[in-house]
């Protein structure tokens, strides 16, 4: 018997995600640097973080024309976006280029939603359908965070980015915690549709 559509694996966008998964420690080795005290490599981060934003709009757009939508992938591409702005704060916060406390309400958010996503498939619901609003919120700070990097330096370059990463900064995390509030929206209400059934 043949798996359904839904249950493949090896699918061209898959492997797209799963190279932008691989390029997740090394996007926060660069960052960091070599020396592990917050001296990065920044242009390569950069680099590493653009190849993943293009594989990134590959993989769903590959996903429409080949009509190889998956469960992996509907999972493993939000997982990688995750991972790649986890892994930055963590070094923008090791670099004291993002404050701590912007670092703890980001990942919180995130540990909330796995947690919920959890619940959810243990009362037979699939993970969260994802929004345009978290596509932009995540857009937004993977926009922010090279603009950071680059506002941290000197010269005219550096006076341009810092107020514009600093923007998608703000608007990024507002909209990523807002989209957070809904996703919880989503987890409560499925779980009055399921008590009430």
């Amino acid at each position: 018997m043949s798996a359904s559509p839904q249950d493949r694996i090896l699918t061209v966008p898959n492997l797209l995600s799963l190279l932008r998964l691989a390029g997740v420690p090394l996007f926060l080795w660069l960052l960091i640097g070599p020396d592990g005290q917050g001296r990065g490599l920044d242009g390569w981060a950069v680099l590493v973080l653009a190849v993943g934003g293009f594989t990134d709009w590959l993989d769903g757009k590959l996903a429409r024309v080949l009509g190889q939508f998956s469960r992996v992938g509907a999972v493993l591409d939000p997982a990688v976006d995750r991972l790649y702005i986890l892994a930055a704060l963590i070094a923008l916060g090791i670099r004291d280029v993002v404050p701590w406390w912007a670092v703890g309400a980001l990942v919180a958010r995130d540990v909330v939603l796995a947690v919920c996503v959890v619940a959810l498939r243990r009362r037979g619901y699939g993970p969260f359908v994802v929004t345009y609003l978290g596509k932009s919120a995540t857009f937004l700070l993977l926009y922010a965070f090279p603009l950071l990097l680059l506002g941290q330096g000197d010269g005219v370059p550096a006076a341009v980015a810092l107020p514009l990463g600093l923007a998608f900064a703000v608007w990024g995390t507002a909209l990523y915690l807002y989209s957070g509030v809904l996703y919880l929206a989503q987890f409560v209400l499925a779980l009055r549709i399921r008590l009430s059934a």
